[in-house]
């Protein structure tokens, strides 16, 4: 397969995605959860088959029917409210049960908005710190060009996870920045796999041109990039769909980081190294010329 010849289709797939995604997040933005902007969450269990909009009715008659309510199995639901005192959420079990019926609850938190900039803040300080250190070492093992590719790689893969929840607007909290970190670290080793073949056929044969040396590099590490994805996707399509609900936006976050890790490190790093290759030459031979 001619990958490189083909690159122009593989950007313009990525970028289609991310404008949707960017357009998402500029018109609804994220749908933050009380880890990032504090509140109250509740999980309860209901004794008989109840659905969101009984819940819901429930909530009405204490003026709180804006609470973000989530179903899960066997009657459970978890119920996100603004910050109340233990007098108010009291309120909200009473209201569930005199309406509805007996339940039993399984989880009761209270989250101040505080603690979202601490993740934030904890958050953007990880990410800086790996990415001055990934920078750094892939300069050292294979050269900057290289290292500036798998990062922008990198930022693709993440990217397309958070698109994807903002254009869903699946909730997002401490999970889904933990996921973003493990997509972070964990996306880029098969691209470095390829630079690593890439690096071992150019000692090999000196005279390969970088279209070829790409192409065959990938064909090379197809079989392992492959055996990785499915065996990684199996272990986190297991805990997304028999997991419990605390992890459920981790696996899917990670779904799509390593689905879109695999992409970008098959179709496009090996393009963007040659396109960054070109433009330094271009700069070279005006240089020159001048």
């Amino acid at each position: 397969m001619d990958f490189v010849g083909k690159k122009k289709i593989w950007y313009a797939i990525s970028l289609i995605i991310i404008a949707l995604g960017l357009f998402s997040l500029a018109t609804q933005g994220m749908n933050s959860g009380i880890d990032f902007i504090g509140g109250n969450l509740l999980q309860v269990q209901f004794t008989k088959e109840t659905t969101i909009q009984e819940v819901r009715n429930a909530l009405e008659t204490i003026n709180l029917e804006d609470s973000k309510i989530q179903a899960s199995e066997n009657n459970v639901f978890i119920i996100k409210t603004k910050i109340m005192a233990e007098s108010e959420q009291d309120n909200i079990i009473d209201a569930l049960e005199k309406n509805i019926g007996q339940l039993e609850i399984l989880r009761s938190e209270n989250v101040g908005p505080t603690v979202g900039k601490e993740i934030r803040n904890a958050s953007l300080i990880a990410f800086g710190l790996a990415l001055a250190l990934m920078i750094g070492y892939m300069t050292v093992r294979f050269e900057f060009k290289l290292a500036l590719t798998a990062i922008i790689a990198l930022f693709h893969d993440m990217l397309m996870a958070v698109v994807f929840f903002s254009f869903m607007q699946i909730e997002i909290d401490s999970t889904f920045i933990a996921a973003l970190l493990t997509i972070f670290g964990y996306s880029v080793n098969n691209t470095i796999v390829i630079f690593d073949r890439m690096r071992e056929n150019k000692k090999n044969n000196k005279k390969m041109d970088m279209k070829t040396l790409v192409n065959t590099s990938i064909i090379q590490t197809m079989a392992r990039s492959i055996n990785t994805y499915l065996t990684t996707m199996f272990v986190l399509c297991a805990l997304f769909f028999l997991g419990g609900e605390t992890t459920k936006n981790f696996a899917l976050a990670m779904i799509i980081g390593i689905t879109s890790g695999a992409y970008s490190s098959i179709f496009l790093a090996g393009p963007m190294w040659i396109d960054l290759q070109k433009i330094g030459k271009n700069k070279s031979l005006k240089k020159a010329h001048a």
